[in-house]
């Protein structure tokens, strides 16, 4: 841990990883700590950076209260992780990369709102659908690209890899969640907790951070959604690295997979920490329990790794997910050039960087995910020795981005 800061105004002291994080992220977290529903302590992971309401990369636990905001509203977004028998020669070429990649293309769609053409289907789905009807946030354009979106990769940070281990030995990992299923949902109650906690006078320190009590049927029906989105967003990943694998196995027959690594690093659950049951909120945090394997990737053009979890129970037994950004993405655009991103890049084979369309930056390429926009992963990774212990160093060979 590297300080704690306590304020006569707090309810709680926030606890953090992050040397020194930005004026933003740091206001947001104050806003935490003087939240009436917030237990104990503030926790801020070494990959913190400003979010909506709180923090990306923070850690909190509440009495008898969930808030929408401290999950996000990419529910269950996370990663997956798969080690293959199959080791780095130089056959692996930059030819060989690009036409795995190609191939993986075909069978995940990649891409801010790229779906598959058909609805997709999973044992018990329509069920699942079909009990939520009643939802104001379900509507049939909802419904149906849940069914679509069902093994897709989206956009923005997510990402698929080709990596390799300091063995030489091939993994494939992911990163992505419940696309727009969980958007609708994260939206949809957080307005919901801002109309209840004015009609109640709730003493909160923003509306970013309304809040839902447990006891509450309101409550209860966003940690029902949230879970059906946690499952969602499992599924999801596990399906788009079944197809990564398919397309692996294509290109070498003879691959054999480990089983597959598939967390969460948005989401709250119910846990016991100090003594007490609290909703733990991991908002862009990973699950660090004693000997949990958990996965914490870098940019993409920096290694990743495998952890295992210390249990510490100053973070909430919690890690950072992934190395924080330093710029975000119309930052990253307005500074950085394309041809310092390439460099950067090295011999990775990945897309080229493409214009934005809209926005502040409209003409300017898009380089909100290149290696300079994020902190140094290996900073990262020494902040949390407390936290976790790296298991495994992965280094990109080929990236596929949405």
């Amino acid at each position: 841990m590297n300080w704690i800061k306590r304020e006569n105004h707090y309810m709680v002291p926030i606890k953090s990883w992050c040397e020194s994080p930005e004026q933003k992220a740091l206001e947001q977290a104050e806003n935490l700590a003087c939240h009436p529903a917030v237990f104990n302590h503030v926790a801020l992971m070494p990959d913190c950076h400003p979010g909506y309401g709180m923090p990306i990369g923070g850690v909190i636990a509440c009495i008898k209260a969930v808030i929408p905001n401290a999950v996000g509203v990419d529910i269950g977004c996370g990663m997956g992780a798969v080690k293959s028998n199959i080791l780095l020669t130089e056959e692996t070429t930059r030819n060989k990369l690009r036409e795995l990649v190609n191939n993986i293309k075909t069978r995940v769609p990649c891409g801010e709102g790229k779906c598959h053409k058909t609805p997709q289907e999973w044992e018990g789905f329509d069920d699942k659908l079909d009990a939520l009807s009643d939802r104001q946030w379900m509507d049939k354009h909802t419904k149906k690209l849940a069914k679509k979106n069902l093994g897709t990769l989206g956009g923005g940070n997510h990402f698929i890899e080709i990596q390799v281990d300091t063995n030489k030995l091939i993994w494939l990992m992911i990163h992505s969640g419940s696309r727009n299923m969980g958007n609708v949902i994260a939206k949809y109650y957080h307005k919901l907790a801002v109309e209840i906690n004015a009609k109640w006078q709730s003493n909160i320190p923003t509306t970013d951070l309304a809040f839902l009590s447990t006891d509450s049927d309101e409550g209860n029906l966003y940690i029902q959604d949230m879970n059906f989105a946690l499952d969602y967003a499992r599924e999801n990943r596990k399906r788009i690295l079944i197809n990564v694998m398919d397309a692996f196995q294509n290109m070498y027959p003879q691959a054999v997979f480990e089983a597959p690594i598939n967390i969460h690093h948005n989401y709250a659950a119910i846990e016991n920490h100090f003594g007490k049951n609290v909703w733990i909120h991991r908002k862009g945090a990973t699950s660090a329990r004693k000997d949990e394997m958990g996965i914490i990737p870098g940019s993409m053009g920096t290694p990743s790794f495998i952890v295992k979890g210390l249990g510490n129970p100053e973070s909430f037994m919690s890690c950072s997910h992934g190395a924080g950004r330093v710029f975000g993405r119309n930052e990253a655009s307005a500074k950085l050039t394309p041809e310092e991103c390439d460099q950067a890049m090295g011999q990775i084979v990945y897309d080229r960087w493409h214009k934005v369309r809209r926005g502040k930056v409209k003409g300017l390429y898009d380089l909100g995910e290149a290696p300079q926009a994020y902190k140094n992963i290996h900073s990262v990774i020494e902040a949390q020795k407390d936290l976790v212990t790296p298991v495994i160093e992965l280094k990109p060979l080929a990236v596929v981005k949405g």
